[in-house]
């Protein structure tokens, strides 16, 4: 039956009772990694699985299934607490939770346990499939299948069309080197937006209401000056609603925001234009013509650059001169601002208003900061970014407690054996790291924000409970430039200033990630 090669923990976990747990996550230090025993599935095993259809979970209704649930005003499950949602699941049914029944769409498998998370993980191929966005793969291979053709880039497809197009541009973005590069070109971008904000404050020392979209700005910033070589203008005070930026910040917001609303849904713009899916088509050709602009005016300035070496070149650069293909880096550009403006930008709403929240841990890393960085004025190194060990533990507890993305997931490509259960292959696993990074299963005291546990070699802390940016061959492509431009900010932010929040506490809240709910009203005092 084609199982022989396939791996399974569930009945050798008796023997991993003395197997201490540690990370490889981009913010510890922890460098090991468990390698779990293994047992082949053969027949037999199958054989002695629970069925697939015993899996506990909402049961789905005649006709409207399990989608009715997420349908206003009659349904249970609000979009933007799905967060909530996701740990109810394990509270009121255990470490797997089948959601079916979803109308268009394979059933969702929650699975609650690290060691079977690890195990799904480390047995994947190099073309695993990651639970699509229909909608952007609508739009790839139909919509705009003109432009796209046989190169629909990394967000939202698969198999080998994903990893020929990801083994085009992965060298050039996940080099070291690549990446230290850009330490400058991110210092000057964020020395820019703190001028900013010390003059958008109020009397009292209040950032704005807004200011949440003024994090999106520096960030479109940072994205734009990697991806596209250009300053795109985001940081100026007179920006208007109808600007460029403005615009390209709301579509890429719209365009995220909305997957899910148009994935768990009944997806009726799968058949007929709605008004919905019409608009995030037009949100996408914007992006198109929009990165397509900046790549023709990149690749003319390549034509006259001098260039000596190989260090010479941007990544932008790279990708145009290593493939001669522009359209190429124009997708890489499309798929990096698409997804990183609004993720890198509710991450830090979140790692800010964490620090403004926390004052004694922000007031050590601002320490740590000023004795790696004693001269407020010379400008940064990577060597001296590496050495912020408090300051990268803090960002990392931040993602375990109320991490940005509040899962990941791969769809099944042949049946498996999960928490003793017979799972066909097409079904969707979503790995609830929202849930399991705060587990005491998993990590000792997890209620508790506690930076340090991340710099220790003590203590329970599974590396598969808290994954934010995923893990293997679909890791996330831009993790190294999400880092830097964090570290960048907080290293520049905290060594001048001290953040505060004197409001009602907020709470958190799905849009397409997971962040802050409300007006991110931070209070920006000198040092």
């Amino acid at each position: 039956m084609g199982r022989s090669l396939r791996s399974f923990t569930a009945y050798t976990r008796p023997y991993m009772k003395n197997v201490r747990y540690t990370s490889n996550c981009p913010f510890s230090k922890r460098q090991q990694s468990q390698v779990a025993p293994t047992t082949e599935l053969n027949d037999e095993l199958f054989a002695n699985a629970k069925p697939y259809s015993e899996v506990p979970g909402p049961k789905p209704i005649p006709i409207l299934g399990n989608t009715w649930r997420m349908v206003p005003v009659i349904g249970q499950y609000d979009i933007s607490e799905f967060a909530k949602v996701t740990k109810m699941f394990y509270e009121k049914y255990g470490k797997i939770v089948r959601l079916g029944g979803l109308i268009g769409r394979p059933d969702l498998l929650f699975v609650y346990d690290a060691d079977e998370i690890e195990r799904m993980y480390r047995r994947e191929g190099p073309t695993p499939f990651r639970p699509a966005m229909p909608c952007l793969v609508k739009y790839k291979s139909e919509v705009r299948k003109d432009f796209f053709g046989d190169l629909p880039g990394v967000v939202g497809v698969h198999g080998e069309q994903w990893r020929t197009f990801r083994s085009k541009v992965q060298r050039p973005i996940l080099q070291p080197q690549t990446v230290k590069k850009y330490v400058g070109p991110i210092e000057v971008v964020t020395e820019d937006f703190i001028k900013y904000m010390e003059e958008a404050r109020d009397t009292n020392n209040d950032l704005p209401h807004e200011f949440d979209n003024d994090i999106h700005r520096w960030s479109l910033e940072c994205i734009g000056r990697v991806a596209l070589d250009v300053r795109l203008g985001c940081l100026s005070a007179k920006l208007t609603s109808d600007s460029e930026p403005q615009r390209i910040i709301d579509a890429a917001k719209f365009a995220l925001r909305n997957v899910a609303v148009l994935e768990l849904k009944a997806p009726y713009w799968r058949y007929v234009p709605t008004p919905l899916w019409s608009k995030y088509v037009n949100n996408m050709n914007f992006f198109v013509e929009l990165c397509s602009r900046y790549i023709n005016e990149a690749l003319e300035r390549l034509k006259t650059k001098k260039i000596t070496s190989e260090n010479d070149l941007s990544l932008l650069e790279r990708v145009l001169r290593s493939e001669g293909d522009p359209k190429i880096a124009t997708i890489m550009a499309l798929d990096l601002i698409l997804v990183g403006i609004d993720t890198i930008s509710m991450a830090v709403c979140s790692i800010l208003y964490q620090a403004a929240t926390r004052l004694e841990e922000q007031d050590k890393m601002a320490e740590e900061i000023k004795k790696v960085l004693p001269d407020p004025t010379k400008p940064l190194c990577y060597a001296d970014l590496d050495k912020l060990h408090y300051t990268k533990a803090f960002v990392r507890e931040v993602f375990r407690m109320y991490t940005t993305v509040i899962g990941n997931g791969r769809t099944l490509q042949e049946d498996d054996i999960i928490c003793g259960y017979h799972i066909p292959k097409g079904v969707q696993m979503v790995f609830p790291t929202i849930a399991t990074g705060n587990m005491e299963q998993f990590v000792s005291d997890p209620e508790k924000f506690r930076p340090e546990r991340w710099m220790e070699t003590e203590g329970k802390l599974h590396p598969f409970a808290s994954l934010p940016y995923g893990f293997g061959a679909r890791i996330c492509l831009g993790r190294r430039f999400a880092d830097l431009e964090i570290q960048v900010l907080l290293s520049k932010l905290l060594r001048r200033y001290r953040l505060e929040y004197h409001h009602e506490p907020l709470d958190y809240a799905v849009t397409f990630m997971y962040a802050p709910d409300g007006p991110l009203r931070l209070r920006m005092n000198e040092r």
